[in-house]
């Protein structure tokens, strides 16, 4: 026998093994047309453009490449200057400051209460 769940009375019902395998919401029917693209909408058209349509900017990953491959000695954690140094030291501060606290915490803890 198989079973599936019901949506109405939130158990599980008796069903057969075509329903049983054909969930709610995931039936195998595949649109006669496709749907509107909403969020890549390109930049320019494309009878106006080359070949190439641009979306929303150039190519980064180059020049991300040029930066993170340069053999200066550096982190890579640390290669993109005063943000990652910003983001790095905060991190830092953060991690030194709540280890702290648990110590403090602990030690607050571990003494007996007066009475």
């Amino acid at each position: 026998m198989y079973y599936k769940f019901s949506g109405f009375t939130q158990r599980l019902t008796g069903a057969v093994s075509s329903s049983a395998y054909s969930p709610q919401g995931l039936r195998s029917t595949i649109p006669s047309e496709s749907p509107t693209i909403i969020f890549t909408t390109p930049t320019k058209l494309v009878s106006e453009s080359s070949a190439a349509v641009e979306y929303m900017g150039g190519n980064k990953v180059p020049d991300l490449q040029r930066i993170f491959q340069a053999s200066d000695e550096i982190p890579v954690h640390l290669k993109r200057g005063v943000p990652d140094r910003l983001l790095y030291r905060t991190t830092m501060a953060l991690t030194v400051g709540g280890a702290l606290y648990c110590l403090v915490a602990l030690y607050i803890a571990a003494q007996p209460k007066n009475k």
